[in-house]
């Protein structure tokens, strides 16, 4: 029988494209962080030996995040000191494979979300021929940016082709970083050769790839099912509704309370210590974190309220990912994205729509950028405080700790810890007494 291959996790590379969010990896979708959420699926499906490629900002959080797993998995976190592509990320394991270099390894992504059913089938094709490297090939009719697999009739992977054009697609597989290696060795060297050649493209890891498939057998292994990569602040929500969509029935946990005429409607989690106030209504699939208030009148349906937030009296909140110690009264969060410690106050609304009902674009790195999304509302950063009766365009980002005045209506990015306001001139006359 084949050795079963060593998981590896990229969660390292620059994380500037979730402004105004923190580390994607540590998000919580649920009870968990993703990357502990990850791990769990991979520990169940009987991968016992892992390495997490980590950055310098994120590297203590995710070494205490998996220090209560050791004594049932192996995991070393190795550091990727400088953004310098997946190629480079992948050198770094060579440490943590002193003791069988030429090891099998299976390359993930943290923030690529999949059914297990793909990592089944990708291991069982190993398990049959463990000489050849196996590559997810996501089958997908419409055109997307990404990189696409050149096969043959008898699904060997020709060459790898990054964004072709949509006139131009080699076939419908577009690669999926869930990648199965024979020898990890024979990669790296490979991989090492790449940098040595002084390239300035970041495609390094791509390219010994399509170096070594004319040496050695790289097949596909096709997946028509969920997929979900946390690449851009909206993909949040992507994430989200495919943990919603996990709950099923309604789940009520110890010490929370539901009044009377409060209504749970679909598939529901209640948290610990929640408490949902006469004429509430939680419509599935939603989540209620511990300890969090869904007020009077209030209504939460196909969102994630995590801990400790407080759905003020009225408040609606649709469609939309809402971290903990989040504060919201009378207002309305629409296909938002909140980080921790937001104070949304009465009368606040995140517009979602268009008038032209079209693709709302965002800013991503000074570049407008299409979000693929018809209704988008706000992504706002940790500690940020909106006064009242604030009103935020579609597809706006506000940043960590910035405050936003009292009646404001905001049309462009606000960064980390700026202010904004709209200043009034206020005119008293005296009336006619007469």
């Amino acid at each position: 029988m084949a050795p079963f291959p060593v998981l590896v996790i990229l969660a390292g590379g620059a994380s500037s494209r979730m402004w105004p969010l923190r580390e994607k990896s540590l998000l919580r979708f649920g009870t968990e962080p993703l990357l502990l959420s990850q791990l769990q699926r991979y520990r169940a499906l009987g991968f016992s030996q892992v390495v997490i490629v980590a950055n310098p900002e994120n590297h203590a959080d995710i070494s205490a995040l998996v220090a209560p797993l050791a004594s049932v998995m192996k995991i070393d976190v190795v550091v990727q000191d400088e953004p310098k592509g997946m190629g480079d990320a992948l050198l770094q394991i060579a440490p943590a494979l002193l003791d069988n270099p030429h090891t099998p390894i299976y390359v993930n992504q943290v923030h690529d979300v999949v059914d297990d059913n793909l990592h089944i089938q990708i291991l069982k094709a190993f398990q049959y021929n463990p000489t050849e490297t196996y590559l997810a090939g996501y089958e997908i009719e419409a055109y997307f940016p990404g990189g696409y697999l050149q096969v043959d009739l008898d699904r060997r992977i020709v060459s790898i082709i990054e964004k072709p054009g949509a006139l131009n697609k080699p076939s419908n597989l577009v690669n999926i970083v869930a990648h199965v290696h024979a020898d990890a060795a024979r990669l790296l060297e490979t991989i090492r050769f790449e940098y040595e050649r002084g390239a300035s493209s970041d495609d390094h890891y791509e390219r010994a790839m399509d170096s070594l498939m004319k040496q050695t057998v790289y097949r596909v292994v096709p997946y028509e099912g969920q997929w979900s990569a946390l690449k851009f602040p909206w993909h949040v929500l992507d994430i989200m509704d495919y943990y919603l969509a996990k709950i099923e029935g309604q789940i009520v946990s110890d010490n929370a309370y539901i009044a009377p005429n409060a209504a749970l409607v679909g598939n529901v989690y209640i948290g610990a210590g929640a408490k949902v106030f006469p004429g509430a209504a939680v419509v599935g699939p939603a989540y209620i974190g511990a300890g969090t208030i869904v007020g009077n009148n209030s209504l939460v349906r196909q969102s994630m309220v995590l801990n400790h937030c407080e759905v003020g009296f009225t408040t609606e909140v649709a469609r939309s990912y809402v971290a903990d110690h989040c504060s919201m009264h009378a207002c309305r969060v629409l296909d938002s994205v909140f980080a921790e410690n937001v104070n949304f106050s009465a009368g606040c609304t995140t517009a979602n729509l268009r008038i032209d009902r079209g693709d709302v674009p965002t800013t991503i790195k000074g570049q407008r950028v299409y979000t693929g999304r018809t209704k988008f509302g706000a992504v706002i950063g940790r500690g940020a405080f909106l006064g009242v009766d604030v009103m935020t365009m579609p597809g706006i980002k506000i940043g960590e700790n910035a405050q936003v005045g009292p009646g404001t209506h905001v049309h462009q990015d606000i960064r980390n810890g700026q202010r904004m306001y709209v200043k009034q001139q206020i005119i008293i006359e005296e009336g006619d007494k007469g």
